[in-house]
């Protein structure tokens, strides 16, 4: 929940945060399950009395991949709209990139020149490159880090042969991308947002959270490097213990750490810094930028 209006930094009033984790709910046929869809119903029936507690005049109810890509995603949304009166409006990957790309744009501002910026969300990875507020590249694959566990590293301790097919995996998908982005020249800074490049920041050593969102923080593909194979040799309860990681997000950080390391390495990045802005912050962007020019 934010103070703004058009033409100003959209304040944090405040937060409630459910962790759903709905790519990790996707049955075999891609389908979100019945108790996928109850929880759903549920998590948004609470946002809207939290809104309403704290009178929000305006909620922008947006889902991301685990709904875009559901096959059921249809008989979802018909399902929150009769039962939340919420009509959720599915953000397609390429937009979620971009509305990823502006928050970090605005964040950094102009001086900051071209923009890499890499997003590890639960069902996708976003990436996206430019100079303006509208990247000259963006583009989602099917590589977030709910879906990527659920799919490729079962059991609370990964088998090391599993989490070799998940690298091989993680880097022929983003190989495929990589000359897209490479021919438009190199970046001038290299940004990555999202709950997961915290975290690895985190135990990496960087700030914590409570420090503030103005304290720089980066996370260097050496100390990457380093840390996989750590993460890789622990239980979800050691991951869980360790600085900065939450419960609900120690399952999937193994996978959430391959993808990352895979995209700084196959893109030739060195080290990103941590924008403290994403996706959310996007859509409020965007939306006050429409009412400006109402």
């Amino acid at each position: 929940m934010v103070d703004a209006h058009p033409g100003a930094c959209p304040l944090p009033a405040h937060s409630h945060k459910v962790e759903l984790r709905l790519a990790e709910l996707l049955d075999e046929d891609g389908a979100i399950g019945e108790d996928g869809i109850v929880r759903l119903v549920s998590v948004i029936h609470s946002a809207l009395q939290a809104a309403e507690d704290k009178g929000v005049e305006e909620v922008l109810p947006f889902a991301t991949s685990a709904v875009r890509e559901a096959s059921n995603a249809d008989d979802v949304l018909a399902r929150v709209r009769n039962e939340t009166g919420v009509d959720l409006q599915v953000v397609t990957g390429s937009e979620e990139a971009r509305l990823t790309f502006l928050a970090a744009r605005r964040w950094f501002g102009w001086s900051a020149g071209k923009l890499l910026v890499l997003d590890i969300g639960g069902g996708s990875l976003e990436i996206a490159y430019g100079m303006d507020e509208e990247p000259d590249a963006a583009v989602s694959l099917p590589l977030g880090a709910g879906r990527l566990t659920n799919g490729w590293l079962p059991g609370d301790l990964p088998d090391p042969e599993d989490v070799r097919k998940l690298r091989r995996h993680v880097r022929a998908e983003i190989a495929r991308t990589v000359g897209e982005f490479s021919r438009l020249g190199a970046p001038d800074h290299v940004v990555a947002t999202s709950k997961t490049f915290r975290q690895l920041a985190r135990i990496a050593g960087a700030a914590r959270s409570a420090d503030g969102p103005y304290v720089q923080r980066e996370l260097s593909r050496r100390s990457l490097e380093e840390w996989v194979p750590k993460l890789a040799r622990m239980t979800e309860e050691e991951r869980a213990g360790l600085p900065g990681v939450s419960e609900g997000r120690a399952r999937q950080l193994t996978a959430g750490a391959l993808v990352a390391e895979g995209a700084m390495d196959l893109f030739g990045v060195e080290s990103v810094e941590i924008c403290p802005w994403a996706l959310r912050e996007g859509v409020i962007l965007r939306r006050l930028d429409h009412m400006a020019d109402a």
